[in-house]
């Protein structure tokens, strides 16, 4: 099939999908042909250039391509739902922002940099959210579980991986975690490398 015929496919499959989709499960949409994997990368960078000036972008995350709308017509948009969506607390931001900047990190690190006592259900939301996850427990007295980032986040905030985190403007110094005891494939997100900053002020929105 040529490019011409798979865009139109590509295009329906991504609009129906409701999650982002890789090449590799666009690919297996059209078989075992030869080639196919390139004429479907062709097929995605010709529809980023159809809805470059639309008020819909195909935009690639951490877990594939997705339509979305861009985000400077959010004010608007938001008009279209009576509820508001949900607002988070500087706190679970910053909380947020020392897991993603400094992972693998445990409750105790994350407290140690806040300066003060996590809430009890501060974890438990991010957790909720699937924007974290228990990636192993730490090998000292009570082996304490050590929180990383997901996918989602990465989704969520638009990234690809967590190069693209943004730098921050403060730093604070911790320590590098002690070695963890692994409860998955350390796989889980692919080949991103943390960027080489510390955690700060996270601003809060």
């Amino acid at each position: 099939m040529s490019p011409e015929e798979i865009k139109p496919i590509i295009e329906a499959a991504l609009m129906v999908a409701g999650e982002p989709l890789g090449v590799d499960r666009l690919a297996a949409l059209f078989g075992e042909d030869d080639g196919i994997h390139a004429e479907v990368e062709q097929a995605l960078a010709t529809l980023r250039e159809d809805y470059a000036e639309r008020g819909i972008e195909l935009r690639e995350v951490a877990q594939g391509f997705r339509f979305q709308t861009r985000p400077g017509l959010a004010p608007w948009l938001n008009r279209l739902w009576e509820e508001k969506p949900p607002r988070y607390s500087h706190a679970l931001l910053e909380t947020l922002a020392i897991i993603a900047y400094r992972q693998p990190v445990t409750r105790g690190d994350i407290e140690d940099l806040r300066g003060v006592v996590l809430g009890t259900g501060m974890l438990k939301t991010l957790l909720e959210r699937e924007w974290i996850r228990v990636v192993g427990h730490r090998e000292v007295p009570g082996r304490p579980a050590v929180y990383a980032t997901t996918p989602k986040f990465l989704d969520y905030f638009n990234l690809r991986t967590l190069s693209e985190l943004p730098p921050l403007p403060e730093t604070l110094p911790i320590e590098a975690p002690e070695e963890v005891a692994p409860s998955a494939p350390a796989a889980a997100q692919g080949e991103m490398e943390l960027p080489d900053v510390v955690v700060g002020e996270v601003a809060e929105g």
